[in-house]
């Protein structure tokens, strides 16, 4: 019996620039053509290249137009959205000059985002890389953290973060463990830590900041809130935060039970908070008066100390200390003083300030550079070092304390060092209207901020900026 063969001619896909065929099609068809976002003509339409899903993923003059998994805060939705069930809308509408993307296909490109924004073979930008080097920034307008990749600068993820419905929670600061591998958020108008991984950014629970967070019954004396900042011991098992109010908090939390172990009241209007070298003591800021506070770890015994040589503690002076750090040579305390634009030097083992450094006006947060062994001050609300500006960056060498102005941003208050990069990130308020006009729609109620970059080496400030969500206020590197 004679056997018979047949054959089929494999029929190849459709590459549509390695997009899922049908995503594809819709952007070569309305987007990735002459005069708009190909290869060609990308630069003079707001940098952005939608000629490929790598094109695209190296984002616009602005920032990231596709955060996977995150469709609201897409910019590249807004701009072709014309539906009102189908979210925010910008002008002008995309594409240019043509006929609107139907309903239909708008929607199919918001659920291609929400779904990771994949490529044809199922890949998600940014996701290949458990160890990335990464940045948060807490924005605390939205209730959400913007995720920023290191080798790019660009934001690469919005999280969700806070419990309260309808209520905005206002995350107020972040950190990175020292290991790395986790990063912890706190909240203005919430009783909770919120712990993630960073190797994936996932949601691993909460942690009570207050004897009242788990939901027992409460009044306004006994009901912290309002909780600032923290710091985490370098083991990464434990941090100390503080609530900053009249009759101000400091708590102390078991980071890996996820469980409150000390709740102290009796700090009045404390603020910035740091651990000596031995992490047995505690130095919190009095945001109010001219003293810091002395609390030993075990929470058993508390002092307060003047920042005023030879006079006693009180709290009338001007200084207003806000920031806090412990500088590199484990002594001293480095201390923004808001109310008198200065920075002061505490020498732990003197018990006493030992300089007193200028500063620009309200100088509010501060960070260390160990590349550049220098400290850089946001001052937010300084109007007068520079023409036209509202806000500088004062930078502080630490050995023999020589000062530089730096003008960057509107309103800066959030700061970060890339080492690696040799970068500062600078977060921008913005939320003056005498600010940077917004370049697309906020999902929260206010006007977006931005964040700058400065090289550290040579303490300029690069040309790109990029637009985040409403009032971004503090940022922290992932070690």
């Amino acid at each position: 019996m004679p056997f018979v063969f047949s054959c089929t001619k494999d029929v190849a896909k459709m590459n549509y620039g390695e997009y899922p065929a049908e995503i594809g099609k819709l952007i070569n068809a309305n987007c990735a053509v002459s005069g708009c976002h190909n290869s060609s003509s990308y630069q003079a339409a707001g940098g952005l290249n939608l000629e490929s899903w790598q094109s695209l993923f190296k984002g616009s003059n602005t920032g990231s137009p596709v955060i996977p998994y995150n469709s609201r805060f897409s910019t590249l939705c807004y701009f072709i959205n014309t539906y009102d069930d189908l979210g925010l809308q910008n002008a002008p509408t995309m594409p240019l000059n043509a006929n609107a993307l139907s309903h239909e296909e708008v929607a199919s490109i918001s659920d291609w985002i929400n779904a990771g924004a994949k490529d044809l073979d199922g890949n998600v930008m940014w996701a290949d890389n458990p160890k990335r080097k990464k940045l948060y920034a807490v924005n605390q307008g939205c209730d959400v953290v913007t995720v920023f990749d290191s080798e790019t600068q660009l934001p690469i993820r919005y999280i969700d973060v806070g419990t309260k419905s309808g209520i905005i929670d206002t995350p107020h600061q972040i950190r990175v463990s020292p290991d790395g591998e986790y990063w912890y958020v706190v909240f203005i108008n919430n009783n909770i830590m919120q712990k993630f991984r960073c190797s994936d950014d996932s949601y691993v629970g909460e942690i009570p900041l207050s004897p009242f967070a788990a939901g027992q019954s409460s009044n306004s004396n006994d009901d912290a809130l309002d909780w600032n900042t923290f710091v985490i011991s370098k083991d990464s098992k434990m941090a100390y935060c503080v609530s900053w109010t009249s009759n101000g908090k400091v708590a102390a939390v078991d980071l890996v039970n996820r469980k409150l172990i000390h709740f102290l009241p009796g700090f009045s209007n404390a603020h910035g908070i740091a651990l000596n070298a031995n992490e047995n003591k505690l130095y919190i800021t009095a945001q109010v008066g001219n003293y810091i506070m002395e609390l030993d770890t075990a929470f058993s015994t508390k002092s307060e100390i003047s920042l005023q040589n030879g006079l006693p503690w009180n709290a009338f002076s001007s200084l207003n200390p806000h920031d806090i750090i412990l500088a590199p040579n484990q002594n001293d305390l480095v201390i923004t003083c808001q109310g008198t634009n200065e920075v002061r030097v505490f020498s732990i083992s003197d018990n006493s300030v030992t300089a007193v450094l200028p500063t620009g006006v309200y100088p509010q947060e501060i960070v260390y550079s160990k590349g550049t062994d220098q400290y850089f001050i946001t001052c937010t609300n300084d109007t007068i070092s520079f023409p036209q500006s509202h806000g500088v960056i004062t930078r502080i060498n630490a050995v023999g304390y020589a000062t530089l102005k730096i003008k960057c941003g509107f309103q800066p208050h959030g700061l970060a060092v890339d080492e690696q990069k040799k970068l500062l990130y600078v977060l921008s308020r913005n939320i003056s209207s005498g600010g940077s006009p917004p370049h697309h729609t906020s999902q929260c109620s206010g006007r977006n901020g931005f964040v700058n970059f400065i090289d550290l080496s040579t303490a300029t400030v690069l040309s790109k900026k990029y637009e985040l969500s409403v009032d971004p206020y503090f940022i922290y590197a992932r070690p």
